[in-house]
């Protein structure tokens, strides 16, 4: 993720450059004054701003906001400010800003908000690559699922289905080999990599029921499973 610090003080901004790049993002820049903070979205398409409310300049950091945002919707602002009076809550919900930190800053906390960001900017990349990836590469299943087996990832009518390692490794084996069914020992060595019982299996596919479908997933006259494909 690729971070703006937008801070008339020198000191903050060096503290905060240097916290964020312990924790391994990329400060593209660091500039001191509203229009330069314009000036450096539309040069660098950074994914996050932090942004200090109050700069000394002719042009607040709120009104900076409220002009990035207008061209570049999805660059998350992030405000600073020494001030948690109503009047400056207000310029963030205004200003659409992801969130707002106050001064002075505690580590903990910039992680915490930067940790959020992240998820939302990987959801926003997650969608990107599925918009690009090849359709040979989806298995449509059931009840308005896909599995990309590309991305290894379930889908439910667009949306992404969280599922654990191994509940994504099953339906993944399953759509390997879609138009089978696949012996339970089979299954238990791709998934475990070694024999346990077939009742760690049955409780793992309980368990993906649960979170999907009961049709996503059937058992074959208890010799295996199979994938549950969209009827044609």
């Amino acid at each position: 993720m690729r971070i703006v610090i937008v801070e008339d003080e020198i000191i903050p901004a060096n503290y905060l450059k240097r916290i964020l790049e312990i924790e391994g993002y990329e400060v593209v820049a660091i500039v001191q004054k509203g229009q330069d903070a314009i000036n450096i979205a539309q040069e660098e398409k950074p994914d996050i701003i932090m942004m200090d409310i109050m700069l000394a300049d002719n042009i607040s950091g709120a009104e900076a906001a409220k002009a990035i945002h207008y061209k570049y919707p999805e660059i998350m602002i992030i405000f600073l400010t020494a001030y948690s009076d109503q009047e400056m809550i207000d310029f963030a919900i205004e200003s659409d800003a992801f969130a707002y930190l106050l001064k002075p800053y505690r580590d903990k906390e910039i992680l915490a908000t930067l940790s959020l960001a992240r998820a939302k900017y990987e959801e926003k990349v997650d969608t990107k690559t599925y918009d690009k990836v090849d359709t040979n590469t989806i298995v449509e299943l059931v009840d308005g699922y896909y599995f990309n087996t590309s991305l290894h990832r379930l889908f439910l009518e667009g949306t992404e289905v969280k599922l654990s390692k191994k509940s994504l490794k099953l339906i993944d084996i399953l759509c390997e080999n879609r138009h089978i069914t696949l012996d339970s020992s089979s299954i238990i060595m791709a998934i475990w990599g070694k024999e346990v019982s077939k009742q760690a299996l049955r409780s793992l596919v309980c368990r993906t029921r649960d979170k999907t479908s009961f049709n996503l997933i059937s058992n074959s006259n208890s010799l295996g499973y199979r994938i549950g494909l969209k009827a044609i």
